[in-house]
């Protein structure tokens, strides 16, 4: 069988982040308003995902209640506002008030709020390759373009160079360093190893720690005379580094130096300088008595040309259980080791300074006996774990626990001799945290693999301290100016998911006290935040309502601690119908415009005066339909009664509508007219589209942007109108200058720009011939905005025109081809060569062309383009600024300094134009408009979207967000034939759509995140969730919530074997778990099921088994599945409960009007512990330790045992399909087993002789045939084959494995579904079957079927991609997904299909495509047919 891997989901939260100027953009000092200024960049990764985003500053947003209080303010009647003094009633009359806004300070306005920093994605990337270290570096060359240069680590011992290239606005690789063949790589236990990368403060060198504790060392060049040192041969090197060399620390630096920990480069040095951490001789808890400080810490200097690397610092007899380094400043000098019970500073002289923070440090270490401060530290009972650290000044340390639980920490010192280091109360809780990078100006950036990623600013303040004030909470040695970290504890750092500014500022209570001292005080804020859902423990399908409408949503079990939860996932972008209006029609088209009655004031017309902070709501909506022929148009708006009245009926089809001069009145443009109408809808002008007295063919398209109008007939003939606002009518426009009146146009739209993005510069040679010349035009076109106009011709030439002049200023022939950067050609206006007979259409012609503002904050201008072939791209308009050295072409009189860049390519798969009948009646009725329409919406206050829907048979929103980047989401339709935002009724979030149920009001469900490739919704329920199933009878959710409790060992006798003698040390914790009972619809829990404390659930399933209490004999019950942990020194135990969902009579009181119970009908406890469950033919199937049983549920009160098998050393997986049965085993790989009822047995078909750990096998089935997918905890893929005929399988005993895969990510929930059937497959008896599995890196894959004809050209293509594509990092697809297999000749790869690396093939240009399936003998149609048939997430 073969099937294809997609990546619906990458993986969640940043594990890697390093900040630095990598794009051009932080180098300009200022920069307009409206796009803020660039900070700096931050790259992130998670697994292979890697992510550049821009911090930008920007003027914070007006505030929800400004914004409404200015409305309130514009809505009041001038004369009568409140006067100073007076108190203003309410709207109504009633008298009653808002006490707050009278209290708000009149002179709010005139304050400037602080500015605030965002992300902003810039770039994304799927590698090919696992990435575990992240770093900046400054190369010889960042001396010419100050710009750092990315250095990325790899799992399989690679160091990749990127750099910013602004020719194709993305990183390029300068050069990959590969250490996989050096023989530290050999050893066995490689895989266990956790590659670290690390870079010299001044980037003379990296660093990357290789198995057998050995280093990488990549020297770069800093300037010519480190070239001439290093390289005194060659006058000039291309290269920015030296050759590499890997350094054996042991043989060396120092025999003693095994097992590397940590290290870190130093600071303040001539030479690079390293600090390793070490452990010489391993050893645990049991064993302290023996082997108690086994840990050492050298500092030795490396020297790179000679590669000397003398020590200069030695100190040993540190705790073991020292955790990692942390590099003190060079004024300060040293290190910072964390244990896991004491911060340890050691200077250069060996001399050590310890702060236990709890008892546990004098316990299992004599190192903390050495320090003399035990002041205030008998009470502190602190676990360091999982901790992070990072200095925000010289001596001021932040530590943050893996609760997330700030603790200022500070160094005292003399000078660089440290005397004590003291640890005050927590300051804040924000992540849980994975790295910390400190970035100048006082930013912290906090990351997490759980969680949100934070970006926080600390802020320095002076304070004053009074002497009586009781300074516990402080350092013990505050003195004048000493600097202490001072917030409330309450004060959340990452909040509420708000990113408002939060500060903590000490109240002036204490102003009467006369004497005091003064203190720098570091205030926190939170900037911004990366949102992530965090690790998938679980996943289930529910049934959930989108309003009226049932739809499928993945419920998963997402994060860890107090940020996990549910993330909800749906394949549509989620929406409700809120009314029908099937009175308007609107299957050719629906406009919903805001128009206004103009002013007449002495003889010229204004515009009805309305409030600047608000746009005007939608008063009128033009609907037109095809039938009756030749078609209708209506003109509706809002009656008293907030219905729809329809206000005017005119034959023949609209094309397009849009508010002209101002907004004061509509423009109408029809099939063969273009007419101006007033707000009411009765007619001004009309302008029949004739050619002398002879009617022109009929209007396709039209594009309106106030003053002007495009029309395209047909014929592709071009019409272009104008309007002037003293006249309040339209007149043609001369377009002469874009050549003869025989010209052919495909496509074309106008673009008014408010970004700033386009700018043009008059060229030196034209700028003699250019005069100032006013015209009444410029009147209309206000303020900063700029107006463009967009062609497309025949043979695929895009053109851009400036307005109202029509010059030429940009023209490139790459755009059909869907090239990755579109240019400026510099060509002339291009010819249309008459064609008899006439052209006919092509399908790389351009159907629909856009250029639109995408955005969330800060929206941008992208450039769509639709080809009749399906394809689609999004291209982003970059600044291109234009350099001196370059001349521009003679043709050019302005030069446009724009570049797009291709950021999505996506292939739709539509239905094929007929070019026979296009002509006819019928066709007319069953044509679908594929158009795209901009639009923007604020779903909710202060948050708006500006955004594209395309209609057609392939509906989809395009949405650009800030932290997510473009994403294209479907709109759940099967059709939507007309769209448009609509505010008549007074919402900001309304969409008019004609679809397959035809014309409705729709809004979005609201809290979508759109950042993610499906839209999610979070729940967050502050625990965290190991299981999660759906109860269909109920349409509930059961649900395992673990938590944390404390453990204590009882001997036989019930007395307690050890309890904490000291208030600083603790009980162990222990998991425990309970089960819950939690309804979809509000997440309230109903109901739960609390387990002994050292207790907790392995396993749950909703499964059916038989029952006397109903008609069919089968009930759904769930099933659970405990283990007992009893300590080290007794076996453990487990239990399986069956529950029943039963529905009680609610309490009236409650919101939901049904209500339910978890009832327990049986408890089978068992020896060992129970840790897979399944269903069978109405039977349970349980493990218990290495035994396997089949149980019938009795009575509905017991489970009676019918057959059991031993099997392997401890179960991970058991699945079921009728009575075939997977088991998947931690050693003893897979069994696959039958079971017979008559006599009960089970028998084992076949099973994999290989020692292999699994963590979830499935049956995977499609057309007849049958196969076994199983994952190990290293994220190998592995197809397994039963075939009793091949002779390799000895008469069957043994299952084939024909297929090995690379995911790199272990998947522990899987959910076997059945695939939406496309085309002939709809009578499929049994349905093909598809895996969705959710990973522990919060990466969601899915396991498709491919038919075997298709399979081998994409596997063909697959080999031509890994090839011919210059791939990210200069990564090797192929390589990473081999998986080394001594047993086999040839890496078994055939089986399954990368989706990750054959999504590449979308974004090719279309040439590069022809060229890629011409060398595998088939078309490119073709692949794109077998590879868009393979989509779906579900």
């Amino acid at each position: 069988m073969h099937s294809v891997r997609h990546e619906i989901l990458p993986a969640s939260g940043v594990e890697f982040a390093a900040c630095l100027k990598l794009t051009p953009s932080t180098l300009i000092a200022s920069q307009s308003h409206a796009s803020g200024r660039v900070l700096f960049n931050v790259v992130v990764a998670r697994s292979s995902y890697l992510r550049i985003f821009e911090v930008r500053e920007e003027l914070a947003p007006i505030s929800a209640n400004k914004d409404d209080e200015r409305e309130r303010r514009a809505s009041v009647r001038k004369g009568t506002e409140a006067v100073e003094g007076e108190v203003e009633m309410d709207a109504s009359g009633e008298g009653f008030v808002n006490v707050g806004m009278v209290k708000s300070s009149a002179n709010d306005d005139a304050l400037i709020p602080p500015p605030v920093q965002r992300f902003y994605l810039v770039r994304e990337h799927r590698l090919h390759g696992i990435v575990t270290g992240l770093e900046a570096v400054r190369i010889i060359n960042s001396s010419e373009d100050g710009l750092d240069r990315l250095l990325v680590s790899f799992k399989d011992a690679k160091i990749a160079l990127l750099e910013w290239s602004q020719d194709v606005e993305d990183l390029i690789t300068v050069s990959i360093h590969t250490y996989e063949r050096a023989p530290q790589l050999a050893a066995i236990d490689t895989p266990l190893h956790r590659a670290q990368l690390r870079t010299d403060p001044l980037s003379r060198c990296a660093a990357l720690l290789l198995p057998k504790d050995s280093l990488a060392i990549l020297p770069f060049y800093q300037s010519q005379v480190d070239l001439d040192v290093m390289e005194p041969d060659t006058q000039a090197r291309e290269t920015p580094y030296s050759p590499s060399f890997i350094l054996d620390l042991a043989a060396d630096v120092d025999e003693r130096i095994r097992n590397v920990i940590d290290f870190v480069f130093l600071p303040g040095f001539n030479n690079p300088t390293i600090a390793v951490l070490f452990q010489r001789t391993q050893t645990w808890t049991g064993r302290l008595k023996e082997f108690k400080d086994t840990v050492g810490m050298f500092i030795f200097t490396l020297d790179v040309v000679t590669r000397n690397c003398p020590i200069i610092t030695a100190v040993e007899n540190l705790p073991y259980d020292s955790l990692y380094l942390t590099p003190c400043s060079s004024s300060l000098g040293g290190v910072v080791v964390t244990t896991a019970n004491a911060i340890i500073h050691v200077d250069q002289t060996s001399r050590r300074v310890v702060l236990p923070v709890n008892g546990w440090a004098n316990r299992i270490s004599d190192t903390s006996n050495s320090s003399g401060n035990q002041s205030n530290n008998d009470e502190r009972n602190l676990q360091l774990e999982g901790s992070s650290a990072v200095f925000v000044d010289d001596k001021s340390l932040f530590v943050i626990l893996k609760e997330g639980v700030v603790y200022p920490v500070e160094i005292v010192a003399d000078g660089r001799t440290v005397s004590q280091i003291n640890i005050a109360n927590p300051v804040a809780q924000t992540t849980v945290p994975t790295i910390i990078r400190r970035i100048p100006d006082d930013f912290v950036f906090i990351g997490s693999i759980v969680g949100p990623t934070v970006l926080l600013k600390a802020n320095r303040v002076e304070e004053e301290v009074p002497e009586d004030v009781d300074m516990d909470a402080a350092p013990a040695a505050v003195v004048d100016q000493a600097k202490e970290m001072e917030m409330d504890y309450d004060d959340d750092i990452y909040g509420p998911m708000k990113t408002e500014d939060k500060e903590t500022v000490n109240g002036d209570t204490n102003s009467a006290v006369a004497a005091k001292k003064t203190r720098t005080v570091v205030h926190l804020s939170l900037c911004d935040i990366i949102p992530a859902y965090g690790p998938i423990s679980d996943i289930t399908f529910a049934v959930t309502k989108n309003g009226d409408r049932p739809v499928p949503e993945l419920v998963a079990a997402t994060g860890s601690g107090s940020f996990g939860g549910f993330t909800l996932f749906q394949r549509d972008l989620p929406s409700r119908v809120k009314r029908k209006l099937h009175a308007i029609g609107g299957g050719r088209g629906m406009w919903s415009l805001p128009v206004r009655q103009a002013v007449k004031i002495n003889g010229s017309t204004h515009e009805r005066l309305s409030n600047p902070h608000r746009a005007e709501n939608d008063a009128v909506i033009i609907s037109t339909d095809a039938n009756p022929s030749p078609g209708l148009s209506r003109i509706a708006s809002r009656s008293a009664k907030t219905d729809i009245a329809i206000t005017t009926r005119i034959p023949g089809t609209t094309i397009g509508a849009a508010p002209f001069f101002q907004g004061t009145a509509i423009l109408h443009v029809m099939s063969n007219s273009i007419r101006v109408l007033e707000p009411d809808g009765t007619e001004r002008q009309i302008i029949k589209d004739l050619d002398g007295n002879l009617p022109r063919p009929k209007i396709r398209y039209c594009s309106i942007s106030d003053p002007f109008v495009l029309i395209i007939r047909e014929d592709d003939s071009l019409g272009l109108f104008i309007g002037e606002s003293e006249r309040g009518k339209i007149r043609r426009k001369d377009m002469s200058p874009m050549g003869e009146k025989t010209s052919k146009y495909i496509a074309g739209c106008f673009y008014t720009d408010t970004s700033g993005v386009f700018q043009s510069k008059l060229n030196a040679a034209a700028e003699a011939s250019e005069k100032n010349t006013t015209t009444t035009l410029q009147a209309a076109v206000a303020g900063n905005k700029t107006q463009w106009l967009i062609l497309c011709r025949p043979q695929g030439v895009m053109e851009i025109w400036t307005l109202p002049k029509l010059t030429l200023i940009f023209s490139s022939t790459a755009v059909a081809m869907l090239e990755s950067v579109l240019v400026d050609s510099g060509d002339p206006p291009a010819l249309s060569l008459p064609q008899d007979p006439p052209r006919k259409p092509h399908e790389l012609d351009i159907e629909q062309i856009c250029i639109a503002m995408l955005g969330e904050s800060n929206p941008k201008p992208y450039l769509l383009v639709f080809l009749r072939s399906g394809h689609f791209a999004i291209y982003e308009a970059v600044p291109s600024p234009s350099l001196s050295t370059e001349t521009p072409p003679s043709t050019r009189a302005y030069t446009l300094l724009v570049k797009f860049v291709k950021v999505v390519s996506r292939a739709f798969d539509i239905q094929p134009h007929t070019e026979e009948n296009e002509k006819s009646v019928l066709a007319e009725q069953k044509r679908i408009s594929r158009l795209l329409i901009p639009f923007v919406t604020s779903p909710t206050p202060g948050k708006t979207f500006s955004g594209v829907f395309f209609t057609g048979d392939r509906p989809c929103w395009i949405l650009g967000t800030d932290k997510g980047g473009v994403r294209i989401h479907p709109s759940g339709h099967s059709v939507v034939h007309a769209f448009t935002a609509c505010s008549l009724w007074e919402s900001k979030g309304d969409f008019l759509l004609y679809s397959e149920e035809g014309p409705s009001l729709l809004e979005w469900i609201p809290d979508i995140n759109f950042e993610n490739p499906l839209p999610s919704r979070t729940i967050p329920r502050q625990r965290v969730y190991s299981h999660v199933v759906y109860e269909p009878t109920s349409s509930l959710l059961v649900a395992a919530s673990s938590l944390q409790s404390k453990f204590a060992s009882y001997d036989d006798d019930g007395n307690i074997i050890w309890e904490p003698d000291a208030s600083n040390i603790s009980y162990p914790y222990c998991e425990t778990s309970t089960l819950e009972l939690i309804s979809p619809e509000n997440w309230v829990t109903m109901d739960g099921y609390e387990f002994a404390q050292n207790e907790f659930i392995t396993c749950i399933e909703c499964l059916p088994l038989e029952t006397t209490s109903t008609e069919s004999g089968m009930k759904e019950f769930i099933a659970v599945g405990t283990t007992v942990n009893r300590g080290e020194d007794l076996a453990v135990k487990g239990a399986v409960y069956i529950f029943e969902v039963a529905e009680v009579v609610p309490d009236p009181s409650m919101t939901p009007k049904r209500w339910y119970k978890l009832k327990l009908l049986c408890r089978d406890d068992a020896k060992g512990p129970v840790t897979a469950l399944c269903g069978m033919d109405g039977y349970l199937v349980s493990s218990m330790g290495q035994k396997i049983f089949v149980r019938a549920f009795d009575l509905d009160e017991r489970l009676v045992g019918v057959a059991f098998l031993d099997v392997g050393v401890y179960v991970t997986s058991l699945r079921a399909v009728k009575n075939l049965l997977v088991i998947g085993d931690a050693v003893k790989s897979v069994w696959f087993v039958a079971f017979q009822e008559d006599p009960y047995k089970l028998v084992v078909l076949a099973k994999d002789i290989e020692h292999v750990c699994i963590t979830r096998a499935d049956l995977f089935f499609a057309n007849g045939r049958v196969c076994i997918m199983a994952c190990d905890e290293e994220g190998v893929l592995r197809q397994y084959e039963y075939n009793p005929h091949d002779p390799e399988s000895r008469d069957g005993q043994r299952l084939l494995c024909r297929t090995e895969f690379q995911g790199h990510t272990e998947y522990r929930t899987s959910y076997v579904i059945a695939r939406r059937a496309n085309g002939t497959g709809a009578d499929i008896e049994i349905p093909q079957s598809k895996i969705v599995c959710g990973s522990t890196d919060g990466s969601l894959t899915s396991l498709t079927y491919v038919e075997e004809a298709a399979s081998k050209r994409l596997h063909l293509l697959q080999g031509q991609l890994t090839r011919n594509v210059q791939h990210v990092a200069g990564l090797n697809p192929k390589a990473f997904r081999i998986v080394q297999n001594d047993r086999v000749a040839r890496p078994l790869t055939k089986g399954i299909l990368d989706g990750n690396l054959l999504s590449a093939f979308e974004d090719l240009p279309v040439t590069r495509q022809d060229e890629v399936t011409r060398q595998i003998g088939t078309e490119r149609a073709t692949v794109m047919k077998d590879w868009m048939a393979l989509g779906g997430v579900w």
